[in-house]
């Protein structure tokens, strides 16, 4: 009985220990957590619901590849996390005065998302209200009780983080219902973003690179827009997706892991390379933040990348869509987003991998060698 007392006691003290081994910032991903204080800077703290044994430190942001290697890359050779239905927002406010009946696929903002490192959002715009609206919807037809908000809201917050952030580039990838004449184009107009509008007239259409991003950049060609309708490319000089990328299929079809990746309908096969961007979607087809949590903390994420990195002609996803992005119990999308960043960029699994050592990182590293031999000589004549 008292040995018995005495292992419990001893597990308990051991349980208590792993709880409270880091604090104040300290926690790393991974590490137990019981506030957000608690974890190190990108990280928060979380619960994912297969973790009974409680919280813990997980990603929060993507490790920027512009920042961490360069822009002298041409756009094709970069990976961007994207965020599929990015405007469904769970606890979003009706702003039709109907209660919503629909799905939901994110937590936050769209512009938490960019700050996070989301750098492409999939959005649904429809004809609605005498508008562009964000809907959640079917058979092209918005309803009060499956429409979000007027398209125009979003498209600022696109704006002011492009004006707000002047190296970055974002994709819009729209799913398109909209019929009204120039509907679009004066929804771009009205917000300002067409000044960072990357001209149709400027993609590669036969498989070359894209231009390089510091080029995108220097031009503010910082926005590119694509459209399910294929109208719209030669009237309103909107990108129609397919003559652009592939696509393997959404829902429960893409999650297959290892074991295929098939494209979708509209999509020309993966393996065709007269397509220069890659998409990958992995997100089941009804969404649930458990679930999505439990798929991102698994291998089957990676499988379900290199299944698609074969399939498409052995080039990574340029793009990885998924729902409630933040939702895993460590690394997460972001690990994943991460590792294509590195492959694309030097063939490693790590974007960081591929930090380029510069003349004032050698300097640098040179002074702080120097003195820590000065430190030492001092501490032996002292």
């Amino acid at each position: 009985m008292h040995s018995s007392r005495g292992t419990l006691a001893l597990l308990l003290c051991a349980i208590f220990r792993a709880a409270t081994a880091c604090s104040d910032g300290q926690c790393e991903v991974g590490d137990r957590c019981s506030s957000e204080a608690d974890c190190g800077s990108e990280l928060y703290c979380y619960n994912c619901w297969i973790e009974f044994a409680g919280k813990k430190c997980v990603r929060s942001t993507v490790a920027d590849p512009f920042k961490i290697v360069d822009t002298s890359l041409p756009f094709n050779k970069y990976a961007f996390l994207t965020t599929h239905n990015s405007f469904s927002i769970r606890g979003e406010p009706s702003r039709t005065g109907v209660p919503r009946i629909t799905f939901y696929n994110q937590d936050d903002s769209i512009t938490d998302q960019l700050n996070n490192g989301v750098r492409a959002l999939m959005l649904d715009v429809y004809d609605f209200r005498d508008e562009v609206w964000l809907c959640h919807s079917k058979g092209g037809k918005c309803f009060d009780f499956t429409a979000f908000e007027p398209a125009i809201d979003a498209m600022r917050e696109v704006e002011a983080f492009l004006a707000a952030n002047p190296s970055e580039v974002v994709t819009l990838i729209l799913e398109d219902y909209v019929s009204s004449d120039q509907g679009l184009s004066k929804l771009f107009n009205a917000t300002g973003l067409t000044r960072h509008w990357f001209p149709v007239s400027r993609m590669p259409r036969r498989g070359e690179d894209w231009p390089r991003v510091r080029d995108m950049v220097a031009r503010d060609h910082r926005l590119l827009v694509f459209t399910s309708d294929e109208s719209k490319e030669a009237g309103e000089g909107i990108a129609y997706q397919w003559n652009f990328m592939v696509e393997n299929q959404y829902g429960d079809g893409g999650m297959m892991g290892l074991h295929g990746c098939r494209s979708r309908s509209e999509s020309r096969e993966m393996g065709d390379t007269a397509r220069s961007l890659v998409l990958v979607n992995y997100f089941h087809t009804v969404p649930l933040r458990a679930t999505a949590c439990v798929e991102h903390s698994r291998p089957g994420l990676v499988d379900a990348l290199r299944a698609c990195h074969a399939a498409a002609g052995n080039r990574w996803a340029n793009f990885l869509a998924v729902d409630y992005y933040k939702r895993s119990d460590g690394g997460g999308v972001f690990e994943a987003t991460d590792m294509l960043n590195g492959m694309l960029i030097c063939g490693r699994d790590d974007v960081r991998a591929c930090r380029r050592r510069t003349l004032k990182d050698a300097l640098h590293g040179m002074l702080g060698d120097l003195r820590l031999m000065l430190g030492r000589g001092g501490a032996k004549r002292k």
